[in-house]
């Protein structure tokens, strides 16, 4: 078997003899990772170790240190989303606040509307309701503010990070039905932990306003949406191949919400022990009888679609997966790159503005070339099908943007991958 992975550049010599069981060390949680940042960059005594290496991550480090002048962000969606929520409240600074090609396509008028209400001074410098920002920090003196909460739970975690440095706090009131609820008690559980008071009732969320905090150094768990593609990998393998895969830094009751990866690829014959001393998850391959189709309201974890669709195509049956509108304004428009690079490996897709649904297939065209679209995450959620056909994914490079050695850590499962100049 042979598959090539373009522009960056890798090239597999094949399948070498996969090892059964393998230890993989994957760094801290993006997700985590952002929001512990934008409350260190106010509270200077917190201490954060097994920091994500993402570049995301990286670009919010960078974007954090600068007072006046220019921010980019590149494709960092949340680096856009914390940082203009970070920077409209910090009194004096001046930014530019820009991204990507693609990153100015993403609207953010929502936060920025819900900003302008209690006073931030905020402009569009080229189209209305989408970045680059020109932002003038002030202190900000409303205390109540209210927000869609159906879009982007980015935005409402954006304005919880910064309600400490308000001279009154904050209280956001959330509209409508709220989209990926588990990042945002992520966000509260953080700013709980260190300190903050703050609640969430209902459809309302209060923080106080908070000048200081005792010493606490907090320790990110490992992200669960990289967990992802090895669930995947398990579950595409023979039980006698790949059956074992020990994940460090890893606990039960975690409060990312992608953890639901248990209880998912349990129905798709992945078996999840929690080692406790260890601090780690042990995925086995498992016999099993799986569904004809699998269906799952995915609205508190959208980034699992196209780990799930995936292997749900790679074994042969059918899925129907909801709760994904938020797909449409990432990286990509994600419901369509699915659907068009899952068809050019034989499956029939249909999509909405909300669903995924996914016909059973009963086999996979070979030599794909599957194109990433500047998505880290149509990358790694393709790449366990080299278990099962000769693929192309173009742009591999892309991984670094969440995961800079997801290449390397698939070569402990004997793919073979050879750097092409």
């Amino acid at each position: 078997m042979k598959a090539v992975l373009e522009s960056g550049s890798f090239h597999t010599r094949g399948i070498q003899t996969s090892n059964n069981s393998v230890e993989i060390n994957i760094s801290g949680s993006k997700s985590e990772s952002n929001r512990l940042l934008i409350l260190q960059a106010q509270f200077h005594n917190i201490s954060i170790e097994n920091l994500s290496d993402s570049d995301d991550t990286e670009v919010l480090k960078k974007g954090l240190q600068v007072g006046n002048g220019e921010v980019d962000v590149h494709h960092a969606g949340t680096a856009m989303r914390f940082l203009t929520a970070y920077f409209a409240v910090k009194e004096g600074a001046e930014i530019t606040l820009t991204g990507s090609k693609r990153m100015q396509e993403r609207p953010i008028a929502i936060l920025v509307d819900a900003l302008r209400s209690i006073g931030a001074e905020i402009e569009y410098l080229k189209n209305d309701g989408f970045p680059p920002l020109k932002i003038k920090g002030r202190n900000l003196q409303k205390t109540n503010v209210s927000i869609q909460s159906n879009v982007s739970s980015q935005y409402i975690s954006a304005l919880m990070l910064v309600a400490p440095m308000l001279q009154n706090g904050l209280n956001v009131k959330l509209e409508g039905k709220t989209t990926s609820l588990p990042y945002i008690e992520m966000t509260l559980s953080l700013m709980t932990r260190i300190g903050v008071k703050a609640q969430f009732n209902k459809n309302e969320i209060t923080i106080s306003s908070t000048k200081n905090i005792q010493d606490i150094s907090l320790v990110v768990e490992s992200d669960w949406s990289s967990a992802s593609y090895f669930y995947s990998l398990v579950a595409l393998s023979g039980v006698n191949a790949i059956n074992k895969i020990v994940l460090k830094s890893y606990i039960q009751g975690s409060i990312q919400g992608d953890a639901a990866l248990d209880e998912i690829y349990r129905a798709l014959g992945v078996k999840t022990v929690f080692n406790d001393v260890e601090k780690s998850i042990t995925i086995s391959k498992i016999e099993t009888r799986l569904p004809d189709c699998l269906s799952f309201d995915l609205s508190n974890t959208p980034d699992l679609a196209q780990t799930i669709s995936v292997s749900c195509f790679g074994l042969g049956i059918a899925c129907k997966l909801t709760g994904l509108h938020t797909l449409k304004i990432k990286e990509t428009d994600r419901l369509l790159a699915l659907k068009t690079e899952l068809e050019k490996l034989g499956a029939t897709v249909e999509v909405d503005e909300n669903s995924l649904t996914l016909k059973r297939a009963t086999s996979i065209k070979t030599n794909a070339v599957i194109e990433t679209y500047q998505d880290h995450r149509m990358a790694m959620a393709f790449a366990p099908l080299f278990l099962k056909t000769n693929l192309t994914i173009n742009n591999a490079e892309v991984v670094s943007k969440s995961y800079p050695n997801f290449w390397n850590d698939l070569q402990k499962f004997g793919i073979d991958l050879a750097l092409i100049p």
